[in-house]
Protein backbone atom coordinates (compact mmCIF):
# COMPACT_ATOMS: atom_id res chain seq x y z
CA UNK A 1 0.00 0.00 0.00
CA UNK A 2 2.85 2.61 0.94
CA UNK A 3 4.67 1.73 -2.58
CA UNK A 4 0.98 3.36 -3.96
CA UNK A 5 1.14 6.01 -2.56
CA UNK A 6 4.85 6.57 -3.32
CA UNK A 7 4.15 5.92 -6.91
CA UNK A 8 0.93 8.41 -6.06
CA UNK A 9 3.02 11.51 -4.86
CA UNK A 10 5.72 10.82 -7.96
CA UNK A 11 3.28 11.09 -10.48
CA UNK A 12 1.75 14.42 -8.78
CA UNK A 13 5.31 15.45 -8.66
CA UNK A 14 6.21 15.18 -11.89
CA UNK A 15 2.54 16.09 -13.63
CA UNK A 16 2.74 19.64 -11.26
CA UNK A 17 6.92 20.08 -12.20
CA UNK A 18 5.63 19.86 -16.25
CA UNK A 19 2.92 22.36 -15.47
CA UNK A 20 5.22 24.74 -13.50
CA UNK A 21 7.69 24.57 -16.75
CA UNK A 22 5.09 25.14 -19.37
CA UNK A 23 2.27 27.71 -17.97
CA UNK A 24 2.89 31.22 -18.84
CA UNK A 25 1.11 32.73 -15.85
CA UNK A 26 3.46 33.37 -13.21
CA UNK A 27 0.75 33.54 -10.51
CA UNK A 28 -0.17 30.17 -11.68
CA UNK A 29 3.21 28.71 -11.63
CA UNK A 30 3.90 30.17 -8.11
CA UNK A 31 0.82 28.06 -6.90
CA UNK A 32 1.92 25.05 -8.48
CA UNK A 33 5.56 25.86 -7.10
CA UNK A 34 4.02 26.10 -3.71
CA UNK A 35 1.60 22.69 -4.60
CA UNK A 36 4.77 21.02 -5.19
CA UNK A 37 6.58 21.68 -2.01
CA UNK A 38 3.24 20.23 -0.62
CA UNK A 39 3.38 16.95 -2.54
CA UNK A 40 7.16 16.58 -1.43
CA UNK A 41 6.48 17.50 1.99
CA UNK A 42 4.12 14.50 1.84
CA UNK A 43 6.28 12.41 0.58
CA UNK A 44 9.04 13.52 3.12
CA UNK A 45 6.58 12.05 5.80
CA UNK A 46 5.67 8.92 4.10
CA UNK A 47 9.39 8.37 4.07
CA UNK A 48 9.42 8.81 7.56
CA UNK A 49 11.61 12.33 7.71
CA UNK A 50 9.26 13.99 9.46
CA UNK A 51 12.13 17.13 10.41
CA UNK A 52 12.32 17.38 6.56
CA UNK A 53 8.43 17.22 5.70
CA UNK A 54 8.22 20.65 8.35
CA UNK A 55 10.73 22.25 6.59
CA UNK A 56 9.85 22.02 3.20
CA UNK A 57 6.00 22.82 4.25
CA UNK A 58 7.60 25.67 6.17
CA UNK A 59 10.22 26.91 3.75
CA UNK A 60 9.17 25.56 0.45
CA UNK A 61 5.24 26.73 0.45
CA UNK A 62 4.65 28.86 3.00
CA UNK A 63 8.09 31.50 2.78
CA UNK A 64 8.83 30.51 -0.69
CA UNK A 65 5.26 31.19 -1.72
CA UNK A 66 4.46 34.34 0.23
CA UNK A 67 7.79 35.78 -1.31
CA UNK A 68 7.06 34.88 -4.89
CA UNK A 69 3.60 36.36 -4.43
CA UNK A 70 4.93 39.55 -3.33
CA UNK A 71 8.04 39.54 -6.06
CA UNK A 72 4.97 39.46 -8.26
CA UNK A 73 3.40 42.29 -7.15
CA UNK A 74 6.68 43.64 -8.54
CA UNK A 75 6.04 42.34 -11.93
CA UNK A 76 3.94 41.90 -14.46
CA UNK A 77 1.63 38.28 -14.85
CA UNK A 78 2.74 36.73 -17.65
CA UNK A 79 5.71 36.00 -18.87
CA UNK A 80 7.41 36.95 -22.20
CA UNK A 81 9.11 34.35 -24.22
CA UNK A 82 12.56 34.84 -25.42
CA UNK A 83 12.51 35.18 -29.47
CA UNK A 84 15.20 32.25 -29.26
CA UNK A 85 15.97 29.48 -27.34
CA UNK A 86 19.95 29.78 -25.71
CA UNK A 87 21.75 26.44 -26.29
CA UNK A 88 24.00 27.66 -23.67
CA UNK A 89 21.91 27.19 -20.38
CA UNK A 90 20.20 24.13 -22.00
CA UNK A 91 24.00 22.89 -22.20
CA UNK A 92 24.78 23.90 -18.32
CA UNK A 93 21.90 22.30 -17.63
CA UNK A 94 22.34 18.39 -19.06
CA UNK A 95 26.18 18.86 -18.44
CA UNK A 96 24.96 19.33 -14.67
CA UNK A 97 22.98 16.70 -14.90
CA UNK A 98 25.34 14.44 -16.31
CA UNK A 99 27.89 14.92 -13.69
CA UNK A 100 25.29 14.44 -10.67
CA UNK A 101 23.91 10.87 -12.76
CA UNK A 102 27.65 10.07 -12.79
CA UNK A 103 28.34 10.75 -8.93
CA UNK A 104 25.60 8.16 -8.20
CA UNK A 105 27.54 5.44 -9.76
CA UNK A 106 29.67 5.14 -6.87
CA UNK A 107 26.58 5.16 -4.51
CA UNK A 108 25.87 1.31 -2.77
CA UNK A 109 23.13 -0.25 -2.95
CA UNK A 110 19.24 0.70 -1.49
CA UNK A 111 19.80 -1.42 1.78
CA UNK A 112 23.47 -2.84 0.98
CA UNK A 113 24.41 -3.93 4.55
CA UNK A 114 28.03 -3.16 4.14
CA UNK A 115 27.43 0.69 3.10
CA UNK A 116 29.37 2.68 5.01
CA UNK A 117 26.07 4.77 6.72
CA UNK A 118 25.59 0.55 8.82
CA UNK A 119 29.60 -0.05 8.94
CA UNK A 120 30.55 3.12 10.92
CA UNK A 121 27.74 5.40 11.81
CA UNK A 122 24.93 3.42 12.67
CA UNK A 123 27.03 1.50 15.11
CA UNK A 124 28.19 4.35 16.92
CA UNK A 125 24.92 5.73 17.23
CA UNK A 126 23.16 2.15 18.52
CA UNK A 127 26.32 1.59 21.10
CA UNK A 128 26.31 5.13 22.28
CA UNK A 129 22.66 5.82 22.49
CA UNK A 130 20.99 2.79 24.73
CA UNK A 131 21.88 3.27 28.48
CA UNK A 132 24.41 -0.01 29.44
CA UNK A 133 22.84 -2.69 31.73
CA UNK A 134 24.32 -1.32 34.79
CA UNK A 135 22.38 2.10 34.68
CA UNK A 136 25.29 4.35 33.34
CA UNK A 137 24.73 6.16 30.47
CA UNK A 138 27.62 7.23 27.34
CA UNK A 139 26.60 9.79 25.93
CA UNK A 140 22.57 10.31 26.47
CA UNK A 141 20.52 9.25 28.82
CA UNK A 142 17.26 8.55 26.69
CA UNK A 143 15.74 5.27 26.48
CA UNK A 144 14.69 5.77 22.65
CA UNK A 145 17.21 5.63 20.41
CA UNK A 146 15.77 7.71 17.83
CA UNK A 147 15.00 10.20 20.27
CA UNK A 148 18.30 10.33 21.43
CA UNK A 149 19.85 10.56 18.04
CA UNK A 150 17.62 13.69 17.05
CA UNK A 151 18.40 15.12 20.24
CA UNK A 152 22.12 15.20 20.74
CA UNK A 153 23.51 14.30 17.58
CA UNK A 154 21.07 16.51 15.36
CA UNK A 155 20.87 19.44 17.87
CA UNK A 156 22.84 21.52 16.25
CA UNK A 157 21.12 20.35 12.75
CA UNK A 158 17.56 21.01 14.05
CA UNK A 159 19.12 24.24 15.71
CA UNK A 160 20.09 25.29 12.39
CA UNK A 161 17.05 24.60 10.55
CA UNK A 162 14.74 26.48 12.93
CA UNK A 163 17.40 29.52 12.53
CA UNK A 164 16.70 29.48 8.69
CA UNK A 165 13.42 29.02 8.91
CA UNK A 166 13.16 32.14 11.49
CA UNK A 167 15.47 34.43 9.45
CA UNK A 168 13.55 33.30 6.05
CA UNK A 169 10.69 34.63 7.87
CA UNK A 170 12.08 38.07 9.05
CA UNK A 171 12.96 38.81 5.36
CA UNK A 172 9.95 37.71 3.99
CA UNK A 173 8.37 40.41 6.64
CA UNK A 174 10.79 43.02 5.75
CA UNK A 175 10.35 42.44 1.98
CA UNK A 176 6.32 42.42 2.34
CA UNK A 177 6.93 45.45 4.95
CA UNK A 178 8.12 48.22 1.47
CA UNK A 179 5.27 49.71 -0.80
CA UNK A 180 5.27 49.49 -4.74
CA UNK A 181 6.95 51.34 -6.63
CA UNK A 182 5.23 54.23 -8.33
CA UNK A 183 2.49 53.68 -5.40
CA UNK A 184 4.38 57.02 -3.11
CA UNK A 185 4.27 58.87 -5.89
CA UNK A 186 0.35 58.06 -6.80
CA UNK A 187 -0.56 58.97 -3.16
CA UNK A 188 1.27 62.42 -3.46
CA UNK A 189 4.51 61.39 -1.09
Amino acid sequence: MIELIDVVLLAFLVATAVAVVLIRNLLASVILAGIFSLLSAGLFTVMDAVDVAFTEAAVGAGISTVLLLGTLMLTTRVERRPSRVAPLPLFAVLATGAVLIYGTLDMPPFGDAEAPVHTHVAPEYLTDSVPHVDGSAQRVDVENIVTSVLASYRGYDTLGETTVIFCAGIGVLLLLKGTRPGRDREEGR
